[in-house]
């Protein structure tokens, strides 16, 4: 009951105070900003959409895993960031008016897709069809209400008080680092005793995909020309993947707790490059003329 508690209520409110933390740091000119340069967006939600599930395939033909953790693989790579790539890309010093678009297009794009790229992946590895459906009207509730609608209320303050609202952004910025802090201690405490088990069945290829999802992210940026952080945010964003809607899906869904297996170590790991994604935002930020 405790954990339900937590998990339900009290991690999506800390979620959403985060995410009016970004609001306070966020102008109207910020998302004009992203309008006028489509290309950053294309080139974020290809690399998630498109490369990332690409990349998790060749992998889980590759590594020798028993179908039912491939095919918890192949979940992982197909779900969108979620706000843990928002609050990220904010400590980062990333682009987070363009870190918030990319979750919020990929996670209704992601409603149709884990459907019908889960269904030929599960052909692929189990054998056989499966029913995987996202509901699609809870699903863009919830994105509204753990996001869209305390960036708004942020930004709404700014606009009316913004001396507060920057002295406010500066607690939240410390806030966010405590609390990605506490989220990865309390990942690896709750996972201690599976950890070795984790490790064994899908700890190499995780590693993999996370380490190339990130660079494949940075450099396809860079070659195209964004700036520094834009790269910071769509590496984080291909990187970062919503490992809870992977589990959901895989244990709830799919009723099949070894599914679950490649999310759960996902999770872990990631938050391991994430610290290394602020670190080296964080130099970017400060030696780059943006």
């Amino acid at each position: 009951m405790e954990a339900s508690f937590l998990s339900a209520v009290v991690l999506p409110i800390a979620l959403a105070i985060i995410m009016l933390g970004m609001g306070l740091s966020l102008v109207p000119e910020d998302f004009q900003r992203v309008k006028k340069y489509p290309k950053a967006v294309s080139i974020g939600l290809i690399s998630q959409l498109v490369f990332l599930p690409i990349i998790a395939f060749v992998i889980a033909n590759i590594f020798p895993m028993e179908p039912a953790i491939a095919m918890g693989f192949m979940i992982i790579a197909l779900c969108p960031g979620g706000v843990t790539s928002n609050i990220i890309t904010f400590v980062a010093k990333g682009d987070v008016a363009l870190s918030v678009t990319l979750t919020a297009c990929s996670s209704l794009i992601t409603v149709f897709t884990i459907p019908v790229l889960g269904n030929l992946a599960y052909q692929h590895f189990i054998g056989q069809t499966a029913a995987i459906a996202l509901p699609i009207g809870a699903t863009i509730l919830r994105i509204f209400l753990m996001m869209l609608l305390p960036i708004g209320l942020g930004m709404g303050f700014r606009q009316i008080l913004p001396e507060l609202a920057r002295r406010l952004e500066q607690i939240t910025n410390r806030l966010a680092v405590a609390f990605l802090a506490i989220i990865a201690v309390l990942l690896i405490i709750h996972e201690w005793n599976n950890l070795p088990r984790f490790i064994v069945q899908v700890g190499a290829a995780v590693v993999l995909l996370n380490t190339i999802a990130i660079l494949a992210g940075f450099y396809v940026s860079k070659l195209f020309k964004l700036n520094p952080p834009q790269q910071i945010c769509i590496a984080i964003e291909v990187g970062v993947q919503s490992g809870t809607l992977a589990i959901a899906i895989t244990a709830s869904l799919l009723n099949n707790p070894d599914m679950a297996v490649p999310a759960a170590i996902y999770s872990l790991f990631e938050n391991v490059t994430a610290l290394i994604a602020i670190a080296y935002g964080r130099k970017l930020a400060a030696t780059s003329p943006i």
